[in-house]
């Protein structure tokens, strides 16, 4: 209900009107969600599991301000400030695992982000379902295998002396690499290796956005002339645009924050120099030098900065176009 409010009436009787106005934009949501009541209940199992994983660990942020000591717990630990941002920030070791994932991290934008992209294009010429269907299935098999197995299989198929990948450069006349030893090529294997896990996952989305298109636009364009890359270029790829662009975002926004399973599987010592990253970092500072106040604020760190990318990110596509989280 909307209220006019007339300047000549009384003050008491206009904030009473404002008051009743904002009460009813206030009880509308309430009323929605009763209304919505069996939809609202689906909701509730996936409220609880954030609040209780995600919003109630925020509470162990305190670490990364105290000296904490295990007996004391984190209340009764002494306060220390920023004394381990300083420390933090004054340490090179830091700032080369900080180098380091913003190298792989950009890579990974660079060269992942477009892949599903692209294969959604590709995928959606493709005109034999059956056929379809089965590369659909084979691209999307390696998501749902943790990084343990993904890694032994990239181990033996890089291997210098049984990989299949140096045989086949040997019978011509190449010499093996030891591409999991080499500084060169370490990160284009986390590349390399990143995209073909992520590969399918990733394009389910994209095919979403292609299923969306109105197939009138394409009998049109067909009929005007437009071969299939013209109306992939004009028609498919505009109407992808609002995904692309929020899943833009959300790379941006991930870009200090690396794959600790995948770097953990296949790094070690030979390559530590370009592939320790701040999650190996924090997790050996943390669980192995039991330093848990200096890990937590490497953390936190880490975690402000993807908040202000995602921020930022979010600002400058508002700005060139209308799509954004918010």
């Amino acid at each position: 209900m909307q209220h006019t409010l007339d300047p000549k009436a009384p003050a008491a009787g206009r904030k009473a009107a404002e008051a009743g106005g904002r009460t009813a934009r206030f009880a509308k949501p309430f009323r929605d969600y009763w209304k919505y009541k069996y939809l609202t209940m689906l909701f509730i199992p996936a409220a609880v599991y954030y609040f209780i994983f995600h919003y109630v660990p925020i509470y162990g942020v305190l670490i990364a301000f105290k000296d904490y000591k295990f007996s004391l717990g984190i209340m009764g630990s002494p306060w220390v400030g920023f004394e381990h941002f300083r420390e933090l920030f004054g340490l090179g070791s830091f700032w080369q695992v900080f180098r380091n994932t913003i190298l792989i991290s950009c890579y990974k934008l660079m060269f992942g982000f477009p892949a599903p992209i692209a294969f959604a294009l590709l995928l959606n010429e493709i005109r034999l379902s059956v056929f379809k269907k089965f590369v659909q299935t084979i691209s999307y098999f390696p998501h749902f295998l943790s990084w343990v197995v993904l890694g032994g299989l990239a181990i033996q198929f890089l291997s210098p002396s049984i990989g299949p990948v140096n045989l086949i450069m040997q019978a011509f006349g190449m010499k093996p690499i030891y591409f999991l030893g080499s500084t060169e090529w370490f990160r284009s294997v986390l590349v390399a290796t990143d995209i073909w896990k992520e590969l399918g996952w990733g394009t389910i989305v994209y095919l979403a956005a292609i299923a969306g298109v109105n197939p009138e636009l394409h009998e049109a364009a067909t009929v005007d002339g437009a071969n299939r890359f013209h109306r992939m270029r004009y028609i498919t790829l505009p109407a992808m645009a609002p995904v692309i662009t929020i899943m833009l975002i959300f790379a941006v926004g991930r870009l200090v924050n690396d794959d600790f399973d995948q770097v953990f599987n296949l790094y070690n010592s030979a390559v530590m120099e370009v592939g320790d990253v701040l999650s190996t970092y924090t997790y050996r500072m943390g669980l192995v030098n039991m330093q848990y106040s200096f890990s937590t604020a490497v953390g936190l760190f880490k975690n402000l900065i993807a908040f202000a990318l995602v921020l930022t990110a979010n600002a400058a596509a508002k700005k060139y176009n209308e799509y954004g989280l918010w």
